[in-house]
């Protein structure tokens, strides 16, 4: 009787066992096939958008020369090790432009950061000899959502990031993250457009949003499995309990 009691017991945990395992090495393997790359960052640096913030900071062999333009517009922010950086900061108002001191208003809207430098620096030129401009988004953040591992809005220091460093940001995505539809939801000139990236796939790595721009949100949708273990499936139920039962019967003559 105990032969006839452990060996329903070990087919029973075999059709879980079946039933569970819906996912294959395919669906869970990152950049699979052979694709050539042909990503250049530079085709996809962020551009400057109405209510981007800014910091501005001019300097010169004379710094003397610089203080009517780098006036106290300051604006706090915290460095790793909770360190605390005051910056010059200004916010790209609705017409793409910034009320910079002396200089008045600069049109920004759709420049590079490289580009608003060159800008300042022609601006600046009939009042300091040889300027120095650094120019940084103080607010580039993109979010993460979905089947990922620690969901969430991330700041960053930097314009340059990438699809795979924003996800790694978020602890990676789940086991029962969808891997080969990963959506980037963008907006462009006011309007929203979404993107998918096949992330088992090598060609994720040429995708017009591999480098991301800011304020992207990037959400990792469920596979089959965890939507399914989220919802009550009472006719799966019943025709396991229907299997395992007719199993027992038979095996217990």
């Amino acid at each position: 009787m105990l032969r006839i009691k452990v060996k329903p017991l070990l087919l029973l945990v075999m059709i879980l066992g079946l039933i569970t395992s819906c996912a294959s090495r395919k669906d869970l393997v990152y950049f699979q096939g052979e694709t050539d790359l042909n990503t250049v960052y530079e085709q996809s640096t962020p551009k400057i958008r109405p209510n981007d913030m800014l910091s501005i900071s001019i300097s010169a062999t004379d710094m003397r020369a610089t203080e009517p333009f780098n006036q106290n517009n300051v604006y706090q922010i915290r460095q790793p090790q909770n360190q605390e950086q005051a910056l010059n900061v200004f916010t790209v108002s609705e017409q793409g432009t910034i009320d910079f001191p002396v200089l008045g208003e600069v049109y920004v809207n759709g420049l590079t950061r490289n580009q608003a430098i060159q800008l300042f620096k022609q601006k600046l030129e009939p009042y300091i000899v040889n300027p120095g401009v650094n120019i940084n988004f103080v607010n580039f953040k993109v979010s993460v959502i979905g089947e990922v591992n620690k969901p969430g809005t991330f700041t960053l220091p930097t314009e340059r990031i990438t699809v795979l460093e924003a996800l790694a940001l978020s602890g990676d995505l789940t086991i029962q993250g969808k891997r080969n539809n990963v959506m980037v939801i963008r907006e462009t000139n006011g309007e929203k457009k979404t993107y998918t990236i096949d992330l088992t796939s090598k060609e994720a790595l040429n995708s017009p949003v591999y480098y991301l721009a800011q304020n992207d949100v990037i959400y990792v949708e469920p596979n089959k499995s965890r939507v399914q273990s989220s919802v009550v499936n009472y006719s799966i139920f019943v025709s396991i309990a229907g299997i395992i039962i007719s199993v027992i019967a038979v095996l217990s003559r």
